[in-house]
């Protein structure tokens, strides 16, 4: 659906996207992640057509976004950051002349922006002007005119920009709710939006792909890993023992509370021993009040593979 092959965009003596390759298949809900100024924005003006790369090639939904931008452009529905709005105009007025725009008939435009106002929450302010609407509403109308022409492939900067807690949750069940309908890139800098709707992701740095994959390929290529939290009635030095002993185990720490011992286990690269730790449990008799297996969150992914490219650099 979207294949980017050695992008190269320079602003003078500025390199802002180096050599980037990757694809992203039909369907699939892509976070598209990296530190201020890493060239994100960039790339993604690249693909919508606002501007041309310096060199390689882009192609979305089966069209060069250079010789074939209006193609392009009718195939994508593009939320910036800075999110450009009318102030003049009303909502609903707004969203018709978006409409037309992308060559929607009358008919069509009714029923979609009657649609896109009902999944966007913006029915009980459709016919108020933009400009006199908060932040966090002319956000909602952003993403109401971004998929408006239902297209295959939706492009969001920052889309929960200026939304508060219960806003930012509507926006994220919508994005689920698009999953497999169309291929969606999410750039966000709030990393656990991305980690509850993305399929994968890209983290960029100084222009160049730094990681991409699933989280769980992530993980295993970043040092960070996985632990298992125990907490049981028993010793803490015995439990260590016990526990140090069980095939698949790299590490054992324990500290106690109130009589409670709790252990953090971190497994060996691509073990899972919690059945043989709950075996270990049962044998010892040792009470217990919790098992559970703790995965790095993204913002721990992120942080470690940054971390890496700036020791690189």
């Amino acid at each position: 659906m979207i294949e980017v092959e050695d992008l190269v965009k320079w602003y003078g003596p500025t390199l802002a996207v180096d050599h980037l390759s990757y694809q992203i298949p039909a369907g699939q809900i892509v976070g598209f992640l990296g530190p201020n100024g890493a060239g994100k924005s960039t790339t993604l003006r690249i693909l919508t057509g606002y501007m041309p790369m310096t060199s390689g090639r882009a192609t979305v939904a089966g069209h060069d976004v250079l010789s074939a931008s209006q193609e392009v452009r009718a195939n994508i529905g593009y939320l910036p950051e800075s999110n450009a709005l009318y102030g003049e105009m009303r909502v609903e007025e707004f969203l018709h002349f978006r409409g037309k725009l992308q060559g929607m008939s009358r008919g069509q435009r009714i029923k979609r922006i009657g649609t896109v106002c009902d999944r966007c929450g913006l029915e009980q302010i459709r016919r108020r002007l933009i400009g006199h609407l908060s932040k966090g509403n002319r956000q909602r109308v952003g993403l109401a005119q971004a998929l408006l022409h239902e297209p295959p492939v939706i492009i969001l900067d920052e889309p929960t920009s200026g939304l508060d807690p219960n806003q930012i949750s509507h926006v994220r069940n919508l994005i689920a709710e698009l999953r497999g309908k169309h291929t969606i890139i999410l750039s966000t800098h709030i990393l656990r939006e991305v980690e509850y709707s993305a399929d994968q992701v890209i983290i960029i740095a100084r222009g160049r792909i730094v990681a991409k994959g699933t989280f769980d390929e992530l993980r295993k290529k970043a040092r960070l890993g996985s632990q298992i939290i125990i907490e049981l009635q028993a010793n803490a030095e015995a439990v260590e023992n016990a526990f140090g002993k069980v095939e698949g185990v790299a590490k054992v720490e324990t500290e106690t509370s109130n009589g409670w011992c709790t252990a953090s286990v971190t497994p060996q690269r691509d073990a899972d021993p919690r059945e043989a730790l709950g075996h270990m449990v049962a044998t010892n008799r040792w009470a217990i009040r919790e098992l559970r297996h703790e995965k790095a969150s993204l913002e721990e992914l992120y942080a470690e593979i940054t971390a890496h490219q700036d020791q690189a650099a």
